[in-house]
């Protein structure tokens, strides 16, 4: 696996998380949310006053005209918008980070927190873009840049599903990816292990993910490339060889209710195959999940 991108997760996974997340997430789990009932008025003094915050900001501010394009919208709902953009123009180096922040959660503790995250993560990949600039600068310069943003998977009535993205080069390039999926009707942040009854959707999640790359070797005419046994790869190409998922892999809930997982640019293949997602098929999964409330 390149060795930046390794550095980069491994940066990623030290950023510090607020402490009170897991706590949101399992009180929230255990108590669960009850809708307010009545809440039209307030909905639609929220709206008003957004338009007429956003309808303020676009005739002072032609950079927050251009962020608007980018928020993604249900209904006349903000769900998720740019909280902050850190943008560097160098010659030879770019970076172009952005930073969301979620909106218009009832769940406030855990929007908050989410928000904390993200803004914390985003600070740190901008210092260490400075710090390694001043590094190549020192030894005689060079190329390297930064991009960081999200993207919104799903946004259904139900789910909410934030992709973000860190694409790294240096020479080559590497990309690292992170999902957060959102249940808007209880407002709590789902996981991958509470998807399942026990942790024997590690094995089936992962036989099945070798049985699509089988098939998708055999029927691409050698185009795609994965590290498994049994692709007739070279012994030296398996030292990364996929044998199973991470308990916490990273995945989404597609807006058809699938369970989508995903690996990273070099996780499970060479670097041209980029960044490589499976759909997990729900009759695979029928026996061990939960219930059918997210995945059907």
């Amino acid at each position: 696996m390149d060795k930046k991108l390794k550095e980069l997760k491994k940066h990623y996974n030290d950023v510090p998380i607020p402490k009170e997340l897991d706590f949101v997430v399992e009180n929230a789990l255990k108590q669960g949310k009850k809708k307010k009932r009545n809440r039209a008025p307030q909905w639609l003094l929220g709206s008003a006053a957004a338009a007429m915050l956003f309808t303020a900001g676009l005739n002072v501010s032609p950079a927050m005209a251009r962020s608007l394009a980018d928020i993604p919208v249900v209904g006349s709902i903000i769900k998720v918008l740019t909280w902050t953009e850190y943008e560097v123009a160098e010659d030879t180096y770019d970076a172009k980070i952005k930073v969301p922040s979620i909106e218009n959660l009832g769940n406030t503790e855990l929007a908050n927190t989410l928000n904390e995250k993200y803004r914390t993560e985003g600070k740190a990949l901008y210092d260490d873009f400075i710090a390694e600039v001043g590094d190549i600068k020192a030894n005689g310069g060079g190329h390297y840049g930064i991009d960081s943003g999200y993207d919104i998977k799903t946004d259904s009535e139900q789910i909410l599903s934030i992709g973000r993205y860190i694409v790294n080069t240096v020479g080559s390039s590497s990309t690292v990816m992170h999902y957060d999926t959102i249940d808007k009707q209880n407002e709590i942040l789902i996981t991958l292990p509470m998807l399942f009854k026990d942790d024997s959707y590690l094995q089936v999640i992962s036989d099945n993910i070798k049985e699509q790359m089988r098939e998708q070797i055999a029927s691409s005419n050698a185009e795609k490339v994965y590290w498994i046994k049994g692709a007739g790869l070279p012994d030296e190409e398996l030292m990364d060889e996929f044998k199973t998922i991470d308990a916490k892999q990273q995945f989404y809930i597609s807006d058809k209710g699938k369970l989508v997982i995903s690996f990273d640019k070099y996780e499970v293949a060479p670097g041209y195959m980029g960044v490589v997602e499976f759909e997990i098929p729900t009759e695979v999964l029928q026996n061990i999940l939960v219930s059918n409330k997210y995945i059907h």
